[in-house]
């Protein structure tokens, strides 16, 4: 049990996010389409300016979520993505192969379904949109069919949704940058050389990271990159090791709780005027605080604040489509089918097929107590795109009509793909 309480406790978390992401999803939309509809597009087209002196960027509040608050979710998933390589279902080729393998299927099928219908026309840009996975709200999905959905299901399904972050984060940088310059991605290189100079000297408070990010943002932001991108490459330089190694933790540890217990033998226990007692507690907690790698610590710190505050905003902002009279014209534009049939059959599809194939040429084995129907529901969750999604919309498209178009595809194909996994997934029996 000591094993999967970390990942039982981030499900649980993730679960809650997800809860809270469809409040925020189903507020947004009702804003739009409401008499109030001008104070929402209002509000986004809030100008906010940022910075002192003559050093200042004015931009709307829409751009601060998108490409501010988003580099810190990006940031998290880039922590998660090291401690997946480094330590988790993708550190061993073995466990690694059948979610890599599935995800691979589940983007590079919807990226075919939906350029097949809009290859050479307005919306071909948006192919990558019916490719990642929205973590929370398919985790948020398995926590509500409490134990039919096994553990190992729910790893598979969260290494594959990292594995389809990865994708995306390259998709970003490689297609949908626009022009580069240089001058801003040489002082980018500098600020990434300056967190791996800090990583290799045993930096280890994160304040020094936190200002080198910035920095990074802002040349990243200048270079023709998505600015979000800086986020995963900070990530990245983040220390995964402990200042100090286990054997000197207990040792020093030990020796910290003799002295407390020493202190507290010789005078009454009152730890508020006990100087020995104090300086041993904090003498241990320092220990403590070293023996957690700043990897570990960011990703927890910071994960609560986007689950809770970051993914929920960023679903307010971009979730409200105005729903017109011509809902069904909409439905049946190009850019729309793509992204339906992209998110519900092409992921369902590809990560069907992909597991089968790793299955059966002994790449990979089923996790335990998973079975083929459990990886069919876990195909069609995995259709749940939205926040990635509506983020590689934003990117695609800056039309309107198009952008609506992507954003109503991705609302009901998530819709689509959440009701149909529930429905395959509640026919499983318990796993207690």
């Amino acid at each position: 049990m000591r094993l999967v309480r970390p990942f039982q406790e981030f499900f649980a978390r993730e679960s809650s996010g997800g809860i809270l992401l469809l409040v925020c999803t189903v507020v947004a939309l009702l804003w739009a389409n409401s008499p109030w509809a001008h104070h929402y597009a209002a509000l986004w087209h809030t100008p906010l300016t940022v910075g002192f002196g003559s050093h200042q960027l004015n931009k709307e509040l829409h751009f601060w979520v998108n490409d501010a608050l988003m580099a810190v979710f990006f940031f998290v998933v880039g922590l998660e993505i090291k401690r997946e390589l480094l330590v988790g279902e993708l550190a061993s080729p073995r466990q690694a192969a059948l979610p890599i393998l599935a995800a691979l299927g589940g983007v590079l099928v919807p990226a075919l379904f939906y350029s097949t219908l809009n290859a050479g026309g307005p919306g071909a840009r948006g192919w990558g949109i019916p490719m990642a996975t929205d973590i929370a709200f398919a985790i948020g999905v398995m926590a509500l069919l409490g134990p039919r959905v096994p553990i190992g299901l729910k790893v598979f399904l969260t290494a594959l949704a990292i594995v389809d972050d990865i994708a995306a984060v390259l998709v970003i940088a490689v297609f949908y940058t626009s022009g580069l310059s240089w001058s801003a991605l040489a002082a980018a290189a500098l600020c990434l050389l300056l967190a791996f100079g800090a990583n290799r000297l045993g930096v280890r408070h994160p304040l020094p990271y936190a200002l080198i990010g910035v920095l990074l943002w802002i040349t990243v932001l200048q270079s023709g990159i998505h600015s979000t991108i800086a986020g995963v490459l900070l990530a990245l330089m983040i220390p995964s090791r402990t200042a100090i190694n286990q054997a000197q933790f207990l040792q020093h540890g030990r020796a910290l709780l003799d002295h407390f217990q020493k202190a507290a033998e010789t005078e009454p226990f009152h730890i508020l005027n006990d100087v020995e007692q104090q300086t041993a507690i904090e003498a241990l907690e320092d220990a403590c605080e070293k023996m957690q790698p700043p990897l570990h610590r960011l990703e927890h710190g910071l994960h609560p604040w986007v689950t809770f505050v970051i993914m929920p905003l960023f679903a307010l902002a971009n979730a409200g489509v105005a729903i017109s009279g011509e809902f069904a014209t909409i439905l049946a534009q190009p850019i729309t089918l793509g992204v339906i049939l992209g998110l519900v059959l092409g992921k369902t599809i590809g990560v069907m097929l992909a597991s089968w194939l790793a299955v059966k040429t002994g790449l990979a084995a089923l996790p335990e107590n998973v079975t083929w129907m459990h990886i069919h529901g876990a195909g069609w969750l995995a259709g749940i795109g939205f926040t990635m999604s509506l983020f590689m919309a934003g990117l695609a498209f800056t039309g309107d009509a198009q952008l609506t178009s992507a954003k109503l595809g991705i609302l009901m194909a998530s819709l689509c793909a959440g009701i149909i996994g529930s429905a395959i997934l509640l026919r499983r029996p318990a796993h207690f």
